[in-house]
């Protein structure tokens, strides 16, 4: 368990418009009616709602997914755990989908600095939209969303036609799912069309974007997966022993997001959770049983063999057309970390520092590497 530096502007900036992640930085409840052109702009509001601490919100979650990315660079861990990221929905300059900033994009950018390319797999029930976006146009990311796509469904992207432009053509993978896909069915598709991704791509690392509003009973989806149903994706990425950074993602009925990803906290750690959740207090939430797995549920899977078939069919013949892994110039690695202006001498030692200032001047004791190769050794954790 790792405690995340909390990201600077400046890196929020590497995809983010600076402008953006300024106006991030200054706005909050109180000031929020003075600057009705910019919420309009930036789309602050209605489902992106401005909310005490909005930027270290952002901050800490960026700074997790980041932290993740350099430590599986540095080949400190094979496995990578943000359960607080996974934002996909977020834009250069816009927020969307109660995504403010896009970790997931940071984190991606971070990997490139190490690997020619990157696979990105979203199963969250609504499109991965802005990572997507992202990387439409290279080949150095290949991004494959599962999820509901229809009936004017949030955010009415996600078409399986939709498969990059440019250099990055057939890099974009979609596969639009309709409503009730159970467990078996999603599980099937999601096995044969990755199995082929990898075969085809061979990616340097996966990201995997987990996201639990694709269970059944999710106050906003319309899945009808099991924990188990869900879990087995992430046990498939797993098998295939590459540099795996986990996020989690939506989910709006609670307490199953948390069975959820502790479940899967459990498989990619190979470790078999019991069933019967021990005592906590939080156990309220999960009365009446107590129990971590819940089955799926009773909707009707609108997704026949017919349509199941057409899709994968489509998306195996767009594979078809990358005709070898893409490769990259030798180039020097651009540096890890950006340290901050700050003068800890210049600290009056009789004032009283916030929480926020005595972060700023913690130094971490697990940072990267030791020696001349330090790029890391000054750096302090915001």
């Amino acid at each position: 368990m790792q405690r995340p530096h909390k990201a600077y502007p400046v890196e929020l900036a590497q995809f983010h418009s600076a402008d953006y992640v300024e106006f991030l930085h200054r706005i909050n409840p109180d000031t929020q009616h003075l600057f009705a052109n910019e919420l309009s702009k930036y789309n602050l509001g209605e489902d992106c709602p401005v909310f005490e601490n909005l930027f270290e919100f952002c901050q800490i979650y960026a700074g997790g997914t980041i932290d993740a990315a350099r430590r599986l660079n540095h080949q400190l861990c094979d496995i990578a755990i943000n359960w607080a990221g996974g934002l996909h929905h977020a834009k250069k300059c816009e927020a969307s989908g109660f995504c403010y900033i896009n970790d997931l994009v940071l984190g991606i950018l971070e990997l490139l600095k190490y690997h020619s390319r990157v696979l990105y797999i979203d199963i969250d029930v609504h499109h991965g939209d802005g990572v997507e976006e992202a990387f439409y146009f290279t080949d150095r990311v290949m991004t494959v969303s599962f999820h509901k796509y229809g009936d004017l469904f949030f955010p009415g992207t996600g078409d399986v036609k939709e498969i990059g432009e440019r250099e990055g053509k057939f890099y974009a993978i979609n596969v639009p799912l309709k409503d009730g896909i159970d467990d078996g069915s999603f599980t099937r598709l999601f096995r044969t069309i990755i199995s082929k991704v990898v075969e085809m791509y061979r990616p340097g690392v996966i990201v995997l974007q987990c996201g639990a509003d694709s269970l059944a009973g999710d106050r906003l989806g319309c899945f009808n997966l099991s924990i188990d149903g869900h879990a087995e994706c992430v046990r498939f990425v797993k098998k295939f022993n590459l540099p795996l950074l986990v996020t989690g993602g939506g989910g709006y009925t609670k307490e199953n997001v948390a069975r959820c990803w502790t479940v899967e906290t459990g498989v990619l750690l190979d470790t078999e959770l019991p069933n019967e959740i021990p005592d906590n207090e939080y156990i309220k939430y999960f009365s009446p049983d107590h129990l971590l797995r819940i089955p799926n549920g009773h909707m009707e899977n609108l997704n026949t063999k017919s349509y199941l078939s057409t899709i994968k069919t489509q998306v195996l013949e767009n594979l078809r057309f990358i005709q070898h892994a893409p490769g990259v110039q030798m180039q020097e690695v651009p540096p890890d970390f950006y340290i901050p202006d700050f003068d800890e001498d210049g600290q009056n030692p009789d004032e009283r520092m916030n929480r926020h200032t005595q972060d700023k001047q913690i130094q971490r004791d697990d940072e990267y590497y030791e020696g001349d190769n330090d790029n890391d050794h000054d750096m302090d954790d915001a």
